[in-house]
């Protein structure tokens, strides 16, 4: 259990809602622990969270703590919620306040990371809430968690690609990065980024959980009913390829190391993959040329022309 909004939440671990007694969460408590005990069968990954769901909200000071966002999962007293959650929303400060007073040369970023998912975040939220009701804070702790998953996971979004950009802006100038690309019918790409060994189409998300591949797409409990990200990563890049008329070395799909058991996976064959799944971690690992087919591309050309055809969202 992590500190982004796609996780499920304790309660929802446990199988209660955040408003039941005491008595009912410690009634759940030793049921969920029974039965996915690995001495009775259970499974050891979800036992585990169980132990960290019932850390969280066993008692009532860690409890309240966890729902006005005091901590975060995973730690006894560093901050998250609200100030975590809006950092960079709308704005072109993304990066880590460490990485932004580096004098260091970053790389060339255009566009806004993770705009458009906080605007349909929020839209979603303002809905679910109820359009006459004010709301003083989006990204208060209480409110974010209290929300259905489907609606966290779009904050989960923006988060993921936030995170990207910031480990892209520390690669340096002779990177180029563009965000929130207009894909037309297909929505948008969210990264396509140039570095001296190829152009890469990317697209960052936060599920909430572990995710496989199986028969050349990802699946996993915690994805939406019909959705395929593999397939929809490949459509996006085609969509934005075709309008700017220029090829992609290949297709990412950035996740929190949390998802995965490798820092790189195949999706496809050797000889044709159709997209990676990278860990978070490992990303610029991957931009720097260890996957790349081609070894090195013409950048100023290839900047140029997407400077000349891209839209963004």
């Amino acid at each position: 259990m992590t500190d982004s909004p796609a996780d499920a939440t304790p309660y929802e671990v446990l199988g209660v809602p955040a408003s039941a007694d005491d008595e009912t969460l410690r009634r759940a408590y030793r049921r969920a622990a029974r039965e996915s005990h690995p001495d009775l069968g259970g499974d050891a990954q979800h036992f585990r969270r169980v132990q960290v769901a019932w850390e969280l909200i066993g008692t009532p000071a860690a409890r309240r703590a966890y729902d006005t966002g005091a901590v975060r999962p995973g730690s006894s007293s560093a901050p998250s919620g609200s100030a975590a959650w809006r950092s960079g929303a709308g704005r072109d400060d993304y990066a880590p306040p460490t990485a932004r007073r580096d004098s260091r040369p970053r790389a060339r970023s255009h566009g806004h990371p993770g705009g458009r998912s906080r605007e349909v975040f929020l839209a979603a939220e303002r809905e679910w809430v109820g359009l006459g009701d004010p709301i003083a804070d989006p990204y208060d702790p209480a409110l974010v968690r209290s929300a259905p998953r489907s609606v966290r996971r779009l904050l989960g979004e923006a988060l993921a690609e936030e995170a990207t950009a910031a480990i892209i802006a520390d690669m340096g100038i002779g990177v180029t990065v563009w965000h929130d690309l207009d894909a037309g019918t297909e929505g948008k790409l969210d990264h396509a980024v140039l570095t001296p060994t190829g152009l890469w189409a990317v697209e960052s998300i936060d599920w909430g959980g572990p995710v496989l591949i199986e028969h050349g797409e990802v699946v996993g409990e915690t994805l939406e009913p019909g959705e395929r990200p593999v397939k929809e990563l490949v459509r996006a890049a085609r969509a934005v390829q075709k309008q700017t008329r220029v090829r992609f070395t290949g297709r990412l799909l950035v996740v929190p190391d949390s998802a995965v058991d490798e820092d790189v996976e195949l999706i496809g064959t050797p000889r044709k993959p159709t997209a990676l799944i990278v860990r978070r971690s490992a990303l610029v690992q991957v931009l720097a040329g260890n996957w790349s087919p081609e070894g090195s591309v013409d950048v100023f050309a290839i900047r140029d022309r997407l400077q000349q055809t891209v839209r963004f969202v």
